[in-house]
């Protein structure tokens, strides 16, 4: 029997995997001293993270999300956004990294990758701190200042990556950024290619030249249309990719070169009146359509959870319910 570790690579290269990849259960995750920082709210709580930015957790939804009235909006008026954004401070201490370095110490790596998440992302964080509707306007009203507001944001990432890098040794990376809706990308192939892209080529280049082996990118969206260019980034897993992108004939246009994570939309399955049975029909459907190869089978959420209990349990049970019916 293969390791989670070489069951997933044996995915990814279209090889012999014995089983399906179960969800998250390849990767084995690493708190950085920023991200603990920045993240495990609770549902029903209230934060202001590094960045500035009120976040809210309402009670039975998928995450936190950022607050955007008049009160609460960070960045305003896009021109003035080296007067208006603080970036997080990274100058960690000794200690601070000696104590995610205990926690990564313990994570099996014959058996998963040890796995850095990053949330959110580059695109995200533009949202997160003017609002949906004020940064895709700006795409188009302001492009000149967004494009210096995303380079700041970028060369923080690449610091940010470096510390990673060197104090805990990342084999796979989790990244964030929601690039569409259901149904469609927030941004024309053309306008990703000319302000998001190149922010994540290098990026993603950083991280590949610096050890890492799988990265894994988080947009529980539409994308198909932008699948060249993860493609081209370097992304190995496009985890989140529900079933409004027709994921078999990505599969089979793409497969060799990246593999799809997800198909079991949540909000089908990750659901209030969610019952077994539902989730069975859901996750045999997934898997029968996409295949043993290029494919992971799981929820579309950004990690290894459920909104509602129970949830990601049945799923995991219902994958391994599948692999012994195709492999």
């Amino acid at each position: 029997m293969l390791t989670k570790k070489q069951n997933l690579l044996e995915t990814l290269r279209g090889g012999s995997p014995d089983r399906f990849v179960n969800q998250f259960e390849a990767f084995g995750f690493v708190a950085d001293p920023h991200m603990k920082r920045s993240r495990g709210m609770q549902p029903g709580t209230e934060m202001v993270n590094a960045w500035g930015v009120t976040i809210r957790f309402i009670e039975d939804t998928p995450g936190p999300f950022p607050v955007h009235d008049e009160q609460h909006t960070v960045l305003k008026d896009i021109t003035q956004w080296r007067e208006t954004v603080t970036f997080p401070n990274l100058d960690f201490s000794k200690e601070q990294w000696d104590e995610c370095r205990a926690v990564g110490s313990q994570i099996d790596r014959n058996d998963k990758f040890a796995t850095c998440m990053i949330v959110p992302g580059v695109f995200d964080h533009l949202h997160y701190l003017m609002g949906m509707d004020a940064a895709l306007i700006s795409f188009y009203e302001e492009p000149e200042a967004l494009k210096e507001l995303i380079e700041a944001i970028t060369l923080w990432e690449l610091e940010y990556a470096k510390l990673l890098c060197e104090n805990l040794q990342p084999e796979a990376l989790l990244h964030h950024d929601d690039w569409g809706s259901q149904i469609s990308t927030f941004l024309s192939p053309d306008m990703f290619d000319e302000f998001i892209f190149p922010s994540y080529k290098r990026i993603y280049g950083y991280y590949k030249d610096n050890g890492v082996k799988v990265i894994v990118h988080h947009s529980d969206s539409y994308a198909a249309t932008i699948v060249p260019h993860m493609i081209e980034a370097g992304i190995d897993i496009w985890q989140g990719c529900i079933d409004t992108n027709n994921i078999p004939e990505l599969i089979e246009q793409y497969g060799e070169k990246i593999t799809f994570m997800g198909g079991i939309n949540n909000g089908i399955a990750d659901v209030p009146n969610w019952t077994e049975s539902l989730i069975s029909d859901v996750v045999e459907k997934t898997c029968r359509q996409c295949g043993k190869l290029y494919f992971i089978p799981g929820l579309t959420a950004g990690g290894p959870s459920s909104t509602y209990p129970g949830v990601y349990d049945t799923v995991t049970r219902e994958i391994d319910r599948m692999s012994k019916i195709m492999f």
